[in-house]
């Protein structure tokens, strides 16, 4: 499968950026969520790489094929580039049966393929599956009704998912009729097909021996050494057995025959991913697709995916405005906004290291506890004052210089002020009326919401201290002392809001415990992956501790 770089891509109508400069690289078999608020340019950066939407400038490549590149004027069509969709509309034909919905893309699909004879391939499969005996009689077994009869449609399954062939194949195994014959008796029976199988596979081999074409053990036509090669689509086996493939895999072999009407919507959305897979994309975009099903469903079907994307060994690019479903999936998450991206990294790193307020906010549920501190140096650690004139240190992980990293920030600030300078006054800049702008993060008292641009007196040494809810935990007898202002136990853990002074933090316990509303009690904040931001960037400064 392969990699997928996205080299400076832009799409923009007008001054409007749908996608500002991405540049990113999707690993060979990643699964890539691409996570944001509605309107960020998620679903705009997985258009363009499926093909849907032209980018107006930059470059994207499959491994070294360059499938798009502005400059160049290369533009490769979604056809052409083996990849599959999936999306929120499960688009299934109603007047079509649950087969025929997956064979469509089949029946139409064309390719440089090996000229194989399907027929050859299959007579000498049968010849060996007629002696598996024990199996077959176990299908048998496994198909009768409450009278003791068999099932002819159940035993044709599991001959199919069981020994991975057609139904033409699997009407075959059945004709056998093992079912009631002693052991000695199938042998016999199983001798013969052997023998009449392996005769029709010679006849083929023979005939085309005679046009100078010999057969290679996995049936594909051999002239001079070489395996021939040919455009063509593909022969009613092959699209049958990718059927039962893709079938197999989602678990829906035994609806065959329903429509559409007649499923479930997680069944109709595994009939929509069993199309997409059979076909072999090499890449499958995924636009939201569990978005329509209930909590318990989607959960569910979370799990499928993710076994999916180890089974098929495809790249996944899966879009997503859900940051649990991205934080469970993905082995990256790319999270945007305003078509920016803000970080590209694993899941756990971007929760547990967000680069800026935006990212911090947006990862986690319960979300975040923001909380703006006075912060002076003081020596290797950084004096805090915090939630009305609470004194603490926080003690970075690494070094730090709260003056230095001012100075870093405001030539680095400086210099994209000069290079959007420059860039404006280039041939064919257009200026973005979408501007970038800081995030505007909120933290909550009990007169209300406040957010940090409704603060007009702010001064220079105000900082923004992120504590994760799960992290502030009850003590006794030291710590901050805090009033439960609301408590919402689930079972397994309890959501509960504390009063500080007029703040009002969220704190996470885990357990079957309970609050009454007003009780008195005291938290620490007990882990060493405290974030703290740099107000006027928004950047992450450093990860540390806070100590009383």
């Amino acid at each position: 499968m392969p990699k997928i770089t996205l080299e400076n891509v832009t799409k923009r109508w007008g001054g409007f950026y749908g996608a500002d400069h991405l540049n990113m690289e999707i690993e060979d078999n990643g699964f890539v969520t691409l996570l944001g608020p509605s309107g960020c340019g998620k679903t705009t950066t997985l258009r363009m790489i499926a093909g849907l939407e032209t980018p107006t400038e930059g470059k994207i490549m499959f491994d070294d094929e360059v499938i798009f590149d502005s400059k160049e004027g290369i533009n490769i069509p979604p056809s052409k580039r083996r990849v599959g969709f999936l999306f929120q509309n499960y688009a299934l034909w109603p007047h079509m049966t649950v087969y025929q919905n997956i064979t469509m893309g089949l029946q139409e699909l064309k390719g440089n393929f090996p000229v194989i004879d399907s027929d050859y391939i299959r007579y000498n499969r049968l010849a060996e599956i007629v002696f598996k005996i024990a199996e077959i009689k176990k299908y048998y077994s496994y198909s009768l009704d409450k009278h003791k009869k068999v099932v002819k449609d159940k035993v044709l399954l599991f001959i199919i998912d069981g020994f991975k062939i057609s139904l033409n194949s699997a009407k075959e195994v059945f004709a056998l009729n093992y079912y009631g014959l002693t052991d000695e008796q199938c042998l016999a029976v199983a001798e013969a097909k052997k023998q009449e199988y392996l005769a029709k596979a010679e006849q083929i081999k023979a005939k085309l021996a005679q046009k100078g074409i010999d057969l290679n053990a996995e049936g594909q036509h051999v002239v001079n050494g070489e395996v021939i090669y040919k455009v063509r689509k593909l022969d009613k086996e092959e699209i049958d057995l990718r059927v039962r493939h893709s079938a197999r895999i989602v678990h829906i072999g035994e609806f065959m025959d329903r429509y559409p009407a007649e499923l479930s919507g997680g069944q109709q959305q595994r009939v929509a991913i069993a199309r997409t897979l059979a076909p072999g994309p090499k890449i499958i975009f995924m636009d939201e697709p569990l978005s329509n099903l209930d909590a318990k469903l989607r959960l569910e079907m979370r799990s499928e995916l993710k076994r999916l994307h180890v089974e098929t060994g495809s790249t996944f690019v899966y879009v997503t405005h859900d940051q649990q479903e991205a934080m469970t999936l993905a082995s990256k998450i790319c999270l945007i906004n305003n078509g920016v991206i803000q970080q590209y990294e694993a899941p756990l790193e971007v929760y547990g290291r967000p680069t800026n307020l935006f990212v911090a906010d947006f990862i986690g549920s319960p979300s975040i506890n923001f909380i703006e501190v006075k912060a002076k140096q003081k020596g290797a650690d950084i004096a805090i004052e915090m939630l009305d004139g609470i004194k603490a240190v926080f003690k970075p992980s690494e070094p730090l210089n709260l003056d230095e990293e001012a100075k870093k920030r405001d030539e680095i600030l400086a210099q994209k002020a000069q290079e959007k300078e420059l860039a404006a006054k280039q041939k064919g800049y257009v200026e973005k009326e979408n501007a970038d702008r800081r995030f505007n993060y909120s933290f909550a008292k009990t007169t209300g919401v406040v957010f940090s641009e409704d603060e007009y007196e702010v001064s220079e040494d105000t900082y923004v201290i992120g504590i994760r809810p799960e992290f502030i935990k009850t003590v006794e007898g030291k710590g901050i002392q805090a009033e439960v202002y609301s408590a919402l136990p689930t079972g397994s853990e309890t959501t509960v809001k504390l009063k500080i002074g007029d703040y009002i933090l969220t704190s996470v316990i885990y357990g079957g415990v309970d609050y009454k509303i007003g009780d008195k009690i005291n938290v620490e904040f007990a882990t060493s992956n405290i974030l703290l931001f740099d107000r006027v960037s928004s950047n992450l400064l450093s990860i540390g501790s806070i100590k009383m």
